[in-house]
């Protein structure tokens, strides 16, 4: 009997990939909407790259309210909770970011732990499981867990610490069949479904459209949203995964070298994307007038990495090259018209 899996958040980048990801291994797939007008365009986002016939279902449920939660459980084998309610990651108010984070994933467990869920896999991310400061280099696993009390922290990154640590204290107390799982992404980039929600795809919209004068000394780790969607899916299935964490944070890669992989593989579509790099002293100084420059600049020049290996060995996990995944991102950010290029065409267009 084919299992039924339930993806939160079904509009959004990543959760729209997943759902891709498990149609094309054959699994039934439900996916919350936070109201039904929003059923045709993740229909349509999926359509683009499989097609879903009659297994793809919608339940109307909101992580700010407990309404519809029960429901979207009936029925259901695993649950994928990848959506999360932050908003803008750059919020000054910690505790706009942190309350629904946490609460809303805590309304996921409390559904299907009761509904009798095998498995919850949960989207967490890297900076959960990071030096508090970032001014310390070298490689770090999934043993290590960022402070949620450090003060320096910014917003976003406290968000989701405790929303992961909240997950972690419920099942413990929890004496039913369910497990948990945590996938600790990095920097995510990759082809879009849709032009909604691009999140972190904006920075390469920005190069590829020339609207940055030069790349900051930051290295990004990073992980193809369908090789994230893949890692998911395996955490789902795995019997060695229960009650694990896994970093899924992909190949480090300044800058610099991601817009000298545009430019490389774009070929005239690319003419725009900065190569110059940055002096430290300039986005510093830029930093004192724009607020999302401010919280990288303590990164700046540091090569803090995580290990992928637990996921390597134990999922079978294979990333692609970083330079592979910022390619894709920017042709389909151009076939979209998301962002106006010179010339007609692309060199390898998806």
């Amino acid at each position: 009997m084919t299992e039924t899996v339930l993806v939160t958040g079904g509009t959004g980048y990543v959760a729209g990939w997943v759902v891709v990801g498990l149609l094309e291994r054959g699994y039934e797939v439900r996916t919350t909407v936070r109201s039904p007008e929003r059923e045709r365009a993740v229909r349509d986002a999926v359509a683009a790259v499989t097609a879903p016939g009659d297994r793809l279902s919608f339940a109307v449920a909101d992580l700010t309210a407990d309404e519809g939660w029960d429901a979207a459980m009936a029925g259901v084998d695993h649950v994928l909770h990848v959506a999360s309610p932050l908003g803008d990651e750059n919020t000054r108010d910690a505790e706009a970011l942190i309350v629904p984070a946490r609460d809303g994933t805590l309304r996921v467990l409390r559904a299907a732990t009761a509904a009798g869920v095998k498995r919850v896999v949960m989207t967490s991310a890297a900076n959960a499981a990071s030096p508090s400061s970032y001014t310390e280099e070298g490689v770090t696993d999934e043993t290590l867990w960022t402070d949620p009390d450090d003060p320096t922290l910014i917003p976003y990154r406290r968000s989701k610490t405790v929303a992961e640590k909240a997950a972690w204290d419920f099942i413990a107390g929890h004496e039913g069949p369910t497990t948990l799982t945590t996938i600790l992404p990095g920097a995510v980039f990759g082809p879009i479904l849709t032009t909604r929600n691009l999140g972190s795809v904006r920075i390469i919209e920005r190069m590829v459209a020339g609207k940055m004068p030069g790349t900051p000394r930051i290295g990004l780790e990073i992980v193809d949203v369908r090789d994230l969607a893949d890692v998911h899916i395996r955490a789902m299935t795995s019997p060695e995964a229960a009650g694990q964490r896994f970093l899924a944070t992909g190949e480090f890669t300044w800058m610099r070298e991601v817009a000298q992989a545009l430019r490389a593989g774009l070929g005239p579509a690319g003419a725009k994307v900065p190569t110059r790099q940055l002096p430290d002293v300039v986005v510093r100084f830029a930093s004192l007038f724009d607020r999302q420059l401010r919280a990288i600049t303590v990164s700046l020049g540091r090569r803090n990495r995580h290990s992928t290996e637990k996921a390597k060995r134990v999922l079978g996990w294979q990333p692609r090259p970083a330079a592979e995944t910022v390619v894709d991102c920017a042709r389909s950010l151009i076939d979209r018209r998301v962002v106006q290029v010179r010339g007609s065409s692309v060199p390898g267009s998806l």
